[in-house]
């Protein structure tokens, strides 16, 4: 099922009391998820990341921007760069622009997710934790998402990516934890702590 529906987002959209065309900003959306650079960061991706929202909404301090930042946080994707984030927060911002508040909160928000450390938004660590959802799923799951990784950067030399890959996912088993909330960290640590461990070892 496809959480990233236009049904949903005209709801979200009339929810945030924007103005304008809400079919044409869901069509932008959606295309530029389905670009043809994008393996992991796809509507899957996108879709995987609402289910997990709809999981954990309550506990959003403003689910209408943290649901915004869903939408935006990879809008902008090309493996190649290093400003997808400030890119896709900048789309954000001229999406929202009528709702200036909004537009400033969502386009922190996506910026976060850049680093995977928080700004200072309440709801920083719940969509930090949405976005490393995928880090605990299911070994199947997992294993699809690093494959996915390395098509992305399919153009990178296997003797430059695997080290920078190891970097990238010893830096979370580093950390004291890899989820913020309690609701994640107690859902996916451990599985995501096992799913690291085997791929670092492969």
């Amino acid at each position: 099922m496809n959480a990233a529906d236009r049904e949903r987002w005209t709801r979200l959209w009339n929810a945030a009391g924007l103005a304008g065309d809400s079919v044409a900003w869901h069509e932008r959306l959606t295309t530029l998820y389905s670009e043809c650079q994008r393996h992991y960061h796809t509507l899957q991706h996108l879709s995987e990341c609402l289910r997990e929202f709809d999981s954990a909404k309550s506990e959003a301090r403003d689910p209408i921007a943290l649901e915004l930042a869903i939408w935006f946080h990879d809008a902008i994707y090309n493996p190649r760069g290093s400003d997808n984030e400030e890119r896709s927060a900048d789309l954000a911002r001229e999406c929202l622009k009528g709702v200036p508040d909004l537009a400033a909160a969502v386009g922190k928000l996506v910026l976060d997710t850049k680093t995977h450390i928080g700004s200072g938004h309440p709801d920083s660590p719940l969509l930090i934790d949405i976005d490393l959802s995928i880090l605990g799923q299911s070994r199947e799951r997992f294993d699809e998402y690093e494959r996915q990784i390395r098509e992305e950067y399919s153009w990178v030399p296997g003797i430059i990516f695997k080290p920078k890959r190891a970097s990238i996912l010893r830096g979370f088993l580093d950390r004291l934890r890899i989820y913020n909330t309690e609701t994640f960290f107690t859902k996916y640590e451990r599985v995501a702590r096992a799913n690291i461990e085997r791929s670092l070892a492969r």
